[in-house]
Formats: C-alpha cells, structure tokens, sequence
C-alpha cells in the first residue's frame, strides 16, 4: 500500500524499541524503587494490591515529577549548562537516597551502553561534565538526550520511560510476591490503559510546580537501606 510517508521517516522507532528492550544493558531489573519494602510492610501481597501500587504510586510519581522533567530535559538537551542545571535540581527533589542513586546508576549504565552505538556530541558532552563534577546522570536526563540524538519524537520517548517504569515494578513483583505471569499482565495492562491521560496531564506541569509527594514510598524506600535482607539494590 502506498504512503506518502518518506524513506527514514520513522528511522528512531527500531532504535527506541532497542534501548527500551530488556537486553539493553541499564541495570534496571535490580532496582524495585520501594517495591521490595512495600512488600515487606504488607502493602503489595497480590495482584490487586499490585495494581493499585502501580496506580495510586508509580503513575503520580510519572504524571508529576519523573514525565514532566523527562520533558524539561528533552526541551533544554542542546543546551549543556542548562541541562547540567536541570539533572541537579532533580537530585534535589528525590528525597530517599536509595531512590537517587537508582536514578543515578540506571542513567549511568543508560549513558555509557548509548556512547557505544551513538556517536553524538550529546551523549559525549554530558558524560564529560558528569566527570567533571557538574551533574550526576540521572536517568530522565539519558533518555532525554538519547530521544533528541535519535531524532524520537517527544511523545514516543515519554511512553518508553513511562512503560518502561511501569514494566520495571511488574517485572521486580515476579520475585517477590506470590503472582504468576497472566496476573502481572492483568495488572500491568491496567496501569497501562491510564498511560494516556498520566501523559496529557505531565504536559500540563509547569517546572515550578513539578515534584511528588508520596510519603508512603519515600519512607519504604528509605526503609529499604536498612533491611536485614535484600533481593534488590533498591
């Protein structure tokens, strides 16, 4: 069937699709971001409970922090000091420490995989000035700079952080609940059916207004440092 679509017109999907994927080396699935500690204390024990940490938890903290600066960071990704400015006032608003350092080893792990099939002053640029000391690589600030180096449309690479989030907590509730494959799904697909509108209302929040509050999180997250007994980093 014919198109008037040009040849290369969608040439960032396969590479999006790539980096999104599971093999891409980020990390991430050592990471639980308090689900480990929520467990813990009773909160998630089976599929509802799941999807409701998914729901009342994970989706807010996407709508109102983690989406709306993924977007500042995608807008501001050419300019260096600016996006060094951004990455730092991230840091600040991630109150648990264990929940920074996640954001910062995933971003990390995301940056050095990327400057090794992208060649892009971007990526190049950054990674010097988080050795220099003047940011720390936080992950919405990696994804930002490999969506713009890829030529990804904003849309396309705030739906591949946020259900890579969302997959993240479903995938880390696999090995610690009792929850077989079809209920994972069950749950996920149901945070993911709310994706649309957590993304219209991220675009909506203005950066003096970004930030979440979610005190039950913060608090399992920071419980997390001190378990006795540990499946996941954080």
């Amino acid at each position: 069937m014919a198109t008037d679509t040009a040849p290369g017109h969608s040439a960032w999907l396969p590479a999006l699709l790539q980096t999104a994927d599971a093999l891409f080396p980020t990390g991430a699935y050592a990471h639980s971001f308090g689900l480990e500690e929520m467990v813990a204390l009773g909160v998630v024990h089976n599929e509802h409970s799941l999807r409701d940490f998914l729901t009342g938890h994970v989706l807010p903290t996407l709508e109102t922090q983690e989406l709306p600066y993924l977007r500042f960071a995608f807008e501001c990704a050419t300019d260096l000091s600016a996006l060094c400015l951004l990455d730092r006032e991230l840091n600040a608003l991630k109150l648990a420490r264990e929940t920074r350092e996640a954001s910062v080893q995933i971003g990390l792990r995301r940056l050095k995989a990327l400057l090794t099939i992208l060649d892009t002053p971007l990526l190049a640029d950054f990674a010097a000035a988080i050795a220099r000391g003047e940011a720390f690589g936080h992950h919405v600030c990696a994804c930002a700079l490999q969506g713009k180096s890829q030529a990804a449309p904003l849309e396309a690479v705030l739906v591949a952080y946020a259900y890579g989030a969302l997959s993240s907590g479903v995938t880390a509730a696999l090995k610690l609940i009792r929850i077989g494959q079809e209920g994972c799904q069950r749950a996920l697909s149901h945070a993911v059916a709310l994706l649309p509108k957590c993304l219209d209302a991220s675009l909506l929040v203005a950066r003096s207004e970004a930030g979440t509050f979610s005190p039950l999180l913060e608090i399992a997250s920071m419980r997390h440092a001190f378990a006795r007994e540990r499946l996941f980093i954080s």
